[in-house]
């Protein structure tokens, strides 16, 4: 469905843009990833099959891959074990510099990376443990590869 969009000017209304539902639902050749949750959606064109239960692992975790960098990311003391008059005094430093406590000492990059990783297979594991979801993953595999056939041939 076509729709135009106007803007009065005067007494007169020009027009200023226009949607087309069909161009904007059409999908390109090849494979592509749909994901669709409260409040959005997100498209990926032109994905590799097998990558597909990842990006959508990454974008179901995404919140809880945000909060395990946020955890791995926080300062730590650089030895350890601390002891307790140490920790006391940690814990008071962290208190006093609020969020500025956070350039202290950060983690690597490395680490941050892991960590969302982890938590990303944590959420496909959680996902998986329903019967339906692995079948469906099951039978996305089939077609995936069988389309991977076919697209040889062509």
């Amino acid at each position: 469905m076509k729709k135009l969009y106007y803007i009065k000017e005067g007494r007169r209304y020009k027009p200023v843009a226009e949607y087309d539902s069909e161009l904007m639902d059409s999908f390109p050749k090849g494979s592509h990833l749909v994901c669709v949750y409260p409040g959005g959606s997100s498209r990926r064109y032109g994905i590799d099959p097998a990558y597909a239960p990842m990006i959508a692992a990454g974008r179901v975790a995404e919140d809880a891959i945000s909060k395990a960098i946020y955890a791995a990311s926080e300062a730590k003391p650089k030895e350890r074990p601390i002891t307790p008059r140490q920790r006391a005094a940690w814990e008071e430093m962290k208190a006093a510099f609020g969020d500025e406590f956070f350039s202290l000492e950060f983690a690597s990059t490395r680490d941050l990376a892991e960590a969302g990783i982890n938590a990303m297979m944590e959420e496909q594991e959680k996902l998986l443990e329903n019967p339906t979801v692995r079948k469906s993953y099951e039978r996305f595999l089939l077609v995936a590869a069988l389309t991977k056939e076919k697209n040889k041939e062509i």
